[in-house]
């Protein structure tokens, strides 16, 4: 079984630091919970797929 991996571009962001942290902590959390490292990028694309999905848009 192959896992497919999307083409990721590297980007900025200027966010507040109460959101680093809270991306960080859930990082660690759902690296505890999936046995999978967790970044604060893949918290990001998380959020925001989810974001996407609940306006009908599907990526």
């Amino acid at each position: 079984m192959t896992e497919e991996h999307e083409k990721l571009v590297k980007t900025s962001l200027h966010l507040e630091e109460e959101v680093l942290d809270a991306l960080s902590e859930l990082a660690v959390e759902y690296t505890k919970e999936t046995g999978k490292k967790w970044s604060r990028g893949a918290v990001v694309r998380l959020a925001l797929s989810e974001f996407f999905s609940k306006r009908g848009k599907i990526l």
